[in-house]
């Protein structure tokens, strides 16, 4: 059994990791009462841009427009992954990195063979991972997601959809964790480019009603709106991250500080038993010097 300092050396290094873990937890859980108020309310707008969107697309010719345009053949991805710049939030960044290997050598294999898949990493923890195990990375950006304003988000966009144009891709997709709950994520992989038919397809509160009449017309307003659409869309991705990541660290943290407890009650439990020992041990060799002592 080890002896007494090591288990009192254990216990402190134990109960210091432990006010370091229900720190980060209450810090945690400050960041995301901010990041849930703020995904909260930009989801009605980017619904509901997404449902004028749905229905403005399907009163145009899809083909007319670049962004929605289906291309014959996809040779060339672009994958947007989401994952965080710090880790101790449990299993957020491993499940947004393996749903992400696995889009691109499922969905994509083919194209990932060919050399034709690259990625824009925004988070650190995802662009230590695939830069380490060789894959493309065309752009990456770390420190954002945490404070990220829509300018930032336009930012990026702005890029990803001139190179869309360009003809640089031919699908581009993000991978991200959707915040549910404090306790449940969800990742998910949405494709930004082209407009995929489920928006078009999805149920929409404009449809419920009379067709409108639109000045400008309905081609017009896409060119206007569209980039706009996009611009949020990521930007809400980036949010969805935010608040997903700061429940998952602060549901980890509070099981770490939990296990924490539970060590030390064992590690007392423990040091209590070997000091009985060392006292009993002492009582012995008393009594049997004493006894040694009486007998001579």
């Amino acid at each position: 059994m080890a002896n007494l300092r090591e288990i009192r050396t254990r216990i402190a290094g134990v109960r210091s990791t432990s006010k370091i873990t229900q720190a980060m937890k209450l810090v945690a859980a400050a960041k995301l009462r901010r990041a849930q108020d703020a995904i909260v309310s930009a989801r009605p707008y980017a619904y509901s841009y997404r449902d004028l969107i749905a229905h403005l697309l399907s009163k145009v010719d899809r083909s007319t427009l670049p962004v929605t345009a289906e291309r014959e053949t996809v040779e060339s991805v672009l994958v947007v992954v989401i994952t965080a710049d710090r880790g101790l939030c449990g299993a957020f960044n491993t499940n947004i990195i393996r749903h992400a290997t696995q889009r691109i050598h499922g969905q994509w294999g083919q194209q990932h063979a060919r050399g034709g898949v690259k990625l824009l990493c925004i988070g650190r923890r995802g662009f230590s991972h695939f830069a380490k195990r060789g894959y493309t990375i065309l752009d990456k950006h770390v420190g954002l997601v945490n404070s990220a304003e829509i300018h930032d988000a336009r930012a990026i966009m702005s890029d990803v959809l001139q190179r869309y144009l360009n003809g640089e891709f031919d699908v581009i997709e993000v991978v991200y964790n959707e915040f549910k709950s404090v306790i449940q994520q969800r990742v998910r992989d949405e494709q930004l480019l082209p407009l995929p038919q489920e928006e078009e397809e999805g149920s929409s509160k404009y449809r419920q009603f009379v067709d409108y009449i639109y000045e400008p017309s309905e081609l017009e307003l896409m060119e206007q709106l569209i980039p706009q659409h996009l611009n949020f869309q990521l930007f809400r991705t980036l949010l969805e991250s935010n608040a997903s990541e700061q429940g998952a660290r602060m549901t980890a943290m509070d099981s770490a500080t939990s296990n924490a407890k539970e060590l030390i009650n064992t590690l007392e439990l423990n040091y209590n038993r070997a000091r009985q020992a060392s006292i009993t041990t002492e009582i012995l060799e008393i009594v049997s010097g004493a006894n040694a002592l009486k007998g001579q």
